[in-house]
């Protein structure tokens, strides 16, 4: 492939999606206690660090849920297992009360929301919201964590997709 020696314009956001729904992501819902309590669904979720442990989710700004997680010292991660699609688009659903809609949880410490059966699940401390655009990165140390089993809860072209044979090594 050949690239252009002239300055290329940037990617429109159509197109930008058009190539981002190419990559596989894991499905997580971020939770944090608030009144009400907020929820959203995240396919953004990824490891950053080891040492000190650190994650990181993206969520935008004009969401219902930033204002809450702007102000939380506690988020709770849920990677959601293959059988969890239901709880995906609960937690993506605009304009409803996501946790009377998935009523399989509890308060934990800090008061953070932990759903049921999930695959994993990280209560982290925020330490740091950094501004990117439409989108805010938060970054969080885990403090507390619970893991599950099953396979994940992927979404690639616009559809939930779970992994066959997981088990397997390649």
């Amino acid at each position: 492939m050949t690239v252009a020696a002239e300055p290329l314009a940037p990617v429109d956001p159509d197109a930008f999606r058009a190539l981002l729904r190419r990559q596989a992501a894991s499905v997580a819902v971020v939770t944090a206690a608030g009144v009400p309590p907020v929820g959203f669904t995240a396919t953004s979720f990824t490891s950053v660090s080891l040492r000190p442990p650190l994650v990181s989710f993206c969520l935008d700004r004009a969401s219902s849920s930033w204002p809450t997680v702007a102000r939380a010292g506690h988020v709770a991660v849920h990677l959601l297992d293959a059988d969890q699609r239901d709880v995906a688009r609960t937690f993506a659903t605009s304009g409803i009360d996501r946790f009377a809609a998935h009523p399989g949880w509890q308060a934990g410490p800090y008061g953070v929301p932990l759903l049921d059966g999930t695959l994993a699940w990280l209560l982290c401390r925020v330490t740091q919201r950094v501004l990117a655009g439409d989108h805010a990165v938060v970054l969080a140390e885990p403090v507390a964590g619970e893991p599950g089993d099953g396979s994940p809860l992927l979404y690639h072209m616009g559809r939930y997709a779970a992994l066959h044979n997981a088990s397997e090594e390649y």
